[in-house]
């Protein structure tokens, strides 16, 4: 019985291990996170449209395969690396004014980081126009979700009575707060900083809604 143990332990096949260098293929949350910082990477030297699932595999040492099964595309991999990539979520955030809440959203990225993403975003915003399905994951994923809170953010702000139930402008919050960081780099040919954010909200936004100007 033993003898026999023994023979079938010799011929069962031994499970190969991987050389250095392999390609990888578990996701841990680790891996996942490396993943999607080498995603990001990639987006800031080629754009969207050159990005590639080999280029995105190679960069990774993954397999295509695996990368199909764990997102299922392009699009959906892109946006969850920028999801991934963003400084927090905006439902952390409660200074007790709205002044205190917006200065605080505009604070999670230093300048350099700032400059990155803006120009980031504004390749992927481009290429929305052309890549429906980018264009679908991006609003289910990022824009969707992060109005919702930004919503209940703006209604704190209401019920404090910071802001009048009937102002004009609560349904353009988003809006020009977009603004602020696109504009300025078509008009002044300058990345947005936190100086400058800080600044249009206090002169702009806050103004718009009737709300404080100082905490």
């Amino acid at each position: 019985m033993a003898e026999a143990a023994k023979g079938a332990a010799a011929a069962a096949p031994v499970e190969p291990v991987p050389a250095p260098g392999a390609r990888r293929s578990r996701i841990t949350p680790e891996r996942e996170a490396e993943l999607y910082e080498a995603v990001l990477d990639l987006l800031r030297e080629v754009g969207y449209d050159a990005l590639t699932m080999d280029a995105v595999a190679a960069r990774t040492r993954s397999s295509k395969a695996t990368l199909y099964r764990q997102w299922g595309g392009k699009a959906e991999l892109v946006v969850r690396a920028v999801r991934h990539g963003k400084p927090g979520k905006l439902e952390g955030t409660d200074t007790g004014s709205l002044r205190g809440d917006l200065h605080e959203l505009m604070s999670r990225e230093d300048d350099c980081a700032m400059e990155q993403n803006s120009a980031l975003m504004r390749g992927l915003a481009m290429a929305m126009h052309s890549n429906p399905d980018l264009r679908q994951a991006f609003r289910e994923q990022l824009v969707e979700p992060e109005m919702a809170e930004f919503r209940k953010l703006v209604q704190r702000a209401v019920d404090r009575g910071e802001i009048r139930p009937d102002c004009p402008a609560l349904d353009f919050v988003v809006h020009m707060l977009a603004g602020g960081f696109v504009v300025r780099a078509l008009i002044e040919n300058q990345p947005p900083t936190q100086a400058f954010l800080r600044s249009y909200i206090d002169a702009v936004v806050l103004p718009a809604l009737g709300a404080p100007t100082t905490s």
